[in-house]
This record gives structure tokens, C-alpha cells and sequence, in this order.
């Protein structure tokens, strides 16, 4: 805590497998087991379909159509459906223990969701919820939401649509809704938004929505984390746990 508020550690991880960020999540999930030690951890990755808890397994078929486009195919343990991941769409994984914030996983997703309002707004987008979770501009996704809480620390978390190509998306269901489509803030836009224009947006509108401050994770050298800005401009760091 920093003067009455959670500190958070910001990490970039780049672009890394979605198999290695789960991984590092569990990593994040295992410090809290000592102390809190909320974490924001920030990736790309490289094109991978994923499916969630609240469905029997794919037919395996189907599995290997997709991976003939030149996807990985992953199951995890979040909430929600088959989804996709991929270059230009800021993934963001919070690691954070409810008890410092609100011990309630729906007032959680709340909040992952006018965070991403917030940014959309920051862009001049409206965007809004739905009865299905996650963010949308009018009928299309611009952002799907799935998290797992285990003792109310929370992993997985949001997959925001910078300038991903939503032509990976045409082969699925995106998060099992029929007759819905998906958008990006490059689309709306009309014009190149990318992870890197995006990421301090969303640390600002983070900060904003759980009351909370952030800092940099350390630099290899083991230099002291530095705080980000309100602005969340400060430049943030690679980081891998090998």
C-alpha cells in the first residue's frame, strides 16, 4: 500500500506464447501467497485460439482447422468460450488480491469493463456493456473479458482490439455469441491505433477505476521500480522469469 492505496507493478512482457504467459501468471499468482503483491502484466501474442471452462471440449476436427490457418490452439482455465489472440491486441493479465480491493469477483469484472469504457472513451468511442460480458461499440466486441479468481486472486483478465486483423476471427463464434461481430479502435477509428499508442490509456484509466497506484516492474539489474504517472507514460519493462 502507497498512502492508502494498492501499488501495483506494471510488466510488459512484449510478445510471448500464450502458453508462457500463463506460466508467468502462475508465478504472480504463487508471490501473493506471502504478501500481496498485485501485478498488471502486458503482452501480445502471436496468433492462438483459445477456449474457456463453460464448455465441453472442441470437436478435435474443428481444432485442426483452425490450426491449419497458422494458429496454436489452447485450452485454459478463465471464464467464457472460444476466443482469439494475436498481433496488435493488448492482452492484460491482472494479477491482484481482491481483499486489497473488493472482495466480490462480479464487482472485478465491473471494473475491467469501465476500465476499458473509460478508454475507449478517452479515444471518443462510445462503448458500453452488454448481458454478455465484455465491451462492445453498438453489436461488435471491441474487447472480450475472462478471468479465473481462486481465493480471490484473480489471473487471465481482458483482450482489447488495437489493430489486431479481425479476419482470424471470421472462423469462430467469438465467445460462443451468435449474431454478434467484433471491432477494433483502428476500425472504429478509421485510422492505425496500435498496443504501444494504447497501453498508457488503459494504465490511466486502470488507475483511475481501482483506486490504485502503479509502478514499474525492476529492470534486470535490480534498479528500484519506478512509479508511472497518472499518465501512465512512463516506459515499461521486459521482463521474463527464467
Amino acid at each position: 500500500m502507497r498512502g492508502g492505496q494498492p501499488l501495483v507493478e506494471v510488466v510488459r512482457l512484449g510478445l510471448v506464447s500464450y502458453q508462457e504467459a500463463l506460466r508467468l501468471q502462475q508465478v504472480y499468482v504463487n508471490r501473493h501467497r506471502s504478501c500481496p503483491a498485485h501485478a498488471l502484466l502486458l503482452c501480445e501474442h502471436p496468433p492462438v485460439y483459445t477456449t474457456g471452462i463453460r464448455h465441453k471440449p472442441y470437436p478435435e476436427p474443428l481444432l485442426d482447422q483452425l490450426r491449419l490457418l497458422g494458429a496454436d490452439v489452447a485450452r485454459a482455465n478463465r471464464g467464457g468460450l472460444i476466443t482469439f489472440h494475436g498481433p496488435g491486441q493488448l492482452v492484460c493479465y491482472p494479477v491482484l488480491n481482491l481483499c486489497s480491493f473488493k472482495k466480490s469477483v462480479r464487482w472485478y469484472v465491473d471494473q475491467l469493463e469501465q476500465t476499458v469504457i473509460a478508454l475507449c472513451g478517452r479515444f471518443g468511442i462510445r462503448a458500453t456493456t452488454s448481458p454478455h460480458t465484455g465491451v462492445w461499440v453498438g453489436d461488435n466486441k471491441i474487447c472480450a473479458i475472462g478471468i479465473h479468481c481462486g481465493r480471490y486472486i484473480t489471473s487471465h483478465g481482458l483482450a482489447l482490439n488495437c489493430c489486431t486483423d479481425l479476419s482470424w476471427f471470421d472462423h469462430i463464434v467469438p465467445c460462443g455469441i451468435e449474431g454478434k461481430g467484433v471491432t477494433s479502435l483502428s476500425a472504429e477509428l478509421r485510422r492505425h491505433a496500435s498496443v504501444e499508442e494504447v497501453v498508457p490509456h488503459l494504465l490511466h484509466a486502470f488507475t483511475q477505476q481501482f483506486d490504485c497506484q502503479l509502478t514499474e516492474a525492476a529492470q534486470d539489474g535490480g534498479e528500484s521500480p519506478t512509479p508511472v504517472t497518472s499518465a501512465g507514460t512512463s516506459a515499461l519493462t521486459n521482463l521474463r522469469d527464467d
